[in-house]
């Protein structure tokens, strides 16, 4: 599974916990608004909310460190920045090396089309001078 989707189920996770925390929570304070409450009840039901609510904290600060973390742009689980900015990095070293590639093969074209046009020494067009 994607780590987007494992967040998600996590977050779902502790929402389940948050309402499992408040059911217990209301369970104690139904249990002592009882004309003849059970001492042990609600002994019960309190234990079960504070277990509940140390759960939900410690995943609530995990996410937190989390955000925390992909927020400042450090590394973490998951994070692509250090790879996306190696491939960007790449890929402008590439147009790079094409751009001056293409830039030495003008100026080797412009180089031997020059060649060419110029004729060699005292024989180009014009220069016919009869010695008779």
């Amino acid at each position: 599974m994607t780590a987007p989707m494992e967040r998600i189920q996590v977050l779902d996770s502790i929402e389940k916990d948050i309402i499992t925390c408040l059911h217990s929570a209301g369970q104690v304070f139904v249990e002592l608004s009882k004309e003849k409450s059970s001492l042990k009840q609600a002994e019960n039901h309190t234990q079960t909310f504070l277990k509940t609510l140390g759960a939900v904290e410690s995943k609530l600060t995990e996410q937190i460190n989390y955000l925390t973390q992909v927020s400042t742009g450090q590394p973490h689980e998951g994070s692509g920045y250090a790879s996306q900015k190696v491939l960007q990095m790449a890929w402008h070293r590439l147009e790079h090396a094409r751009s001056r590639v293409n830039e030495l093969d003008r100026l080797k074209l412009k180089h031997m089309q020059g060649r060419r046009v110029q004729p060699p020494n005292g024989q180009g067009f014009g220069n016919n001078v009869s010695t008779t």
